[in-house]
């Protein structure tokens, strides 16, 4: 068990980190229980590269996902690094005054992040001491406090079946994919 005075489970992964002492670590989330063994081994070749720590995301098939804010949206830049991350959908259609359809999210390539990281040590435990910034305090998204930090996220994309479980209607539907 962690202390229970942790920011984020980022926070919890750090400490629990320096008992095993593994030079990468990858954290599965709970929320994510259709984590398959292509994603973790996406997770860890995008580890092994220059970014200090790496996430996976998977393209919005429809507009009621997107416009849902327990449904976290991430924005890339043409390397795949993380440019934001946002309850709020991103990005935003000014032109239609946000009023976007399954099409318009399909066409503009909109992706649903993961709960799904990996680090490397090093970083993990720089990870605690970096100071929680003003974003990751209004969206409650801890990968922010990375990014208004000046480090890299670097994000891989998977087509891999998902469902994130972060309100009971997500339960419920977990439930019926099990039953």
């Amino acid at each position: 068990m962690t202390r229970p005075d942790h920011q984020s489970g980022t926070d919890r992964i750090a400490e629990a980190n320096l008992a095993v002492g593994a030079e990468r670590v990858i954290n599965v989330q709970a929320d994510e229980p259709l984590v398959s063994a292509s994603q973790i081994g996406l997770l860890a070749s995008l580890i092994a590269g220059e970014s200090p720590m790496a996430t996976l995301a998977t393209p919005f098939t429809n507009a009621a996902d997107f416009l849902n804010p327990n449904q976290v949206k991430v924005v890339r830049d043409s390397s795949g690094r993380a440019l934001c991350f946002s309850r709020s959908p991103l990005p935003f259609a000014r032109d239609l005054n946000g009023r976007v359809d399954d099409a318009w999210v399909r066409a503009n390539h909109c992706l649903r992040h993961l709960g799904l990281y990996a680090y490397k040590a090093d970083f993990l435990q720089r990870f605690t001491r970096l100071p929680q910034g003003r974003l990751e305090d209004v969206e409650k998204l801890e990968q922010l406090r990375v990014l208004e930090n000046g480090h890299d996220i670097v994000v891989g994309l998977t087509g891999d079946p998902t469902l994130g479980v972060d309100t009971p209607e997500d339960a419920a539907a977990f439930e019926r994919l099990l039953g």
